[in-house]
């Protein structure tokens, strides 16, 4: 059996609904929305060759006046789900994240087109902005904050091997650049400032001998750099030579005081990827768990100087790295991460760091007990006021439960639990979707309509 189809990943066989969800505690009357949280979830009998393989499925809580209204799952309805496998840009498994933009939930996976759902997780289709998304998308993208503007863009191992887009409030692609000077590296995600966007070109390169589906290999002899390119003006990209080292996921990227391009996220070493890979692709001498020895790292690029300084923040091992994104491209004193056993940690909690004191502080999620990455929810002024959403997979009960936790302090009991009907696959990544964004409220209230 492959690692990704058993314990806390073992697929769910149908798609459910259930309404008037039991929950404990007391929801925050703020929370008017929808959860929803994307990942791999592979029809019954189908055993993909890569854990990314498997068909995307969105599961998603609606909240509304204190209640959990309903949960839902359903399987992003593409070709692939089907069994097509061809280079279609249709034909994704539509696995990795979940967004809401422009009054439109997308379903994404980076090497193919994003997958437009309604509000109640059925499939729309492939959306391709109108005609002017001809490549595959991030499934990364990032919004800004002060614009509402989502920034993305398509790698591939061929020439051109980057592309950044720009897309308006609308859903209207504004920008399209060719990003000269990249190499062909599996670039999964990116980091977008309030004056940059940060390429991360390293040391995981396309190779068509690698057979699990997913042609990508570490490779010694490829030159690991980042990029820093103006968000203004021509596409021009100051590259900085780093360590080795593999970056999935950007927690955050912003200019400090002396004007510095900072980047931080969880970073891989050699080992620590080729052991994680084994788990994703089930070769014989995989770990336990699927992320491996991935720790917070910080780059801090000088485009004055030209030089790049990094260092080590913690020896936990971490992944799917989450902010308050009302403050995406800036400064931020507060990050949130999920924690997995390995330096010293037992079992899996969330962890919320403090970039300004360096103090940590875990929620341990108990044993056999698994929590997914962690939104923020905003509910004051404060960088911290508001709360974490996070869906637990208990192995022990056999079940899944929505946390809400006060993300000012982590270690209090949460604020409220929902209690979901079945238990939840770990997955990939999620979005809180509220009813008050003004393009998402209108498209509610489109569909209203039409039924």
């Amino acid at each position: 059996m492959k690692p990704y189809l058993e314990g806390h990943y073992t697929p769910v066989p149908d798609e459910a609904t259930a309404t008037g969800l039991t929950v404990r505690g007391s929801l925050p009357a703020e929370l008017r929305g929808r959860y929803l949280r994307n990942g791999h979830n592979p029809k019954p009998g189908v055993t993909p060759s890569h854990w990314f393989k498997g068909s995307g499925m969105v599961h998603g809580v609606r909240l509304v006046d204190g209640r959990a209204e309903w949960y839902r799952n359903r399987w992003v309805r593409t070709p692939a789900l089907d069994g097509d496998t061809s280079h279609d840009l249709k034909a994704s498994v539509a696995g990795t994240h979940v967004i809401g933009h422009a009054g439109r939930i997308l379903a994404l996976q980076e090497a193919n087109l994003p997958y437009e759902l309604t509000p109640e997780l059925d499939t729309v289709g492939a959306f391709d902005f109108h005609g002017k998304l001809t490549t595959a998308m991030t499934a990364h993208p990032k919004e800004d904050p002060a614009t509402g503007e989502l920034h993305f863009f398509s790698y591939s191992p061929f020439p051109p091997h980057l592309i950044y887009y720009v897309s308006s409030t609308a859903g209207e692609i504004s920008r399209v650049e060719v990003v000269d000077g990249a190499g062909p590296s599996l670039m999964h995600d990116f980091g977008l400032t309030e004056n940059h966007v940060v390429w991360l070109d390293l040391p995981v390169v396309f190779d068509p001998a690698e057979q699990s589906g997913i042609p990508y290999r570490w490779s010694d002899d490829y030159r690991p750099r980042i990029g820093v390119m103006p968000r203004v003006g021509a596409p021009e990209v100051t590259w900085f030579e780093v360590e080795p080292g593999a970056l999935l996921h950007v927690g955050n990227a912003y200019e400090d005081a002396q004007g510095r391009v900072v980047v931080e996220g969880p970073r891989y070493d050699r080992a620590a990827w080729e052991t994680s890979w084994k788990w994703w692709v089930g070769a014989p001498g995989h770990g336990p768990e699927p992320l491996t020895g991935a720790v917070s790292h910080r780059w801090t690029l000088d485009v004055a100087s030209g030089t790049a300084r990094e260092e080590m923040l913690d020896v936990l091992t971490t992944e799917f790295p989450t902010i308050n994104e009302d403050l995406l491209g800036r400064a931020t004193r507060f990050g949130y991460a999920v924690a997995f056993p390995g330096s010293g940690h037992e079992g899996y909690s969330i962890v919320k760091y403090d970039n300004v004191s360096g103090s940590r502080q875990l929620a341990p999620m108990g044993e056999r007990r698994m929590p997914g990455e962690a939104v923020f929810v905003p509910s004051g002024q404060g960088e911290d006021e508001g709360y974490l959403l996070t869906i637990v997979s208990d192995l022990a009960r056999d079940t899944s439960e929505l946390l809400v936790l006060d993300a000012t302090d982590i270690r209090r009991d949460p604020v409220a639990v929902v209690e979901l009907p079945r238990r939840v696959p770990a997955g990939i990544h999620g979005s809180w979707i509220p009813d008050s964004e003004p393009a998402w409220v209108m498209d509610v209230e489109r569909d209203a309509e039409r039924a």
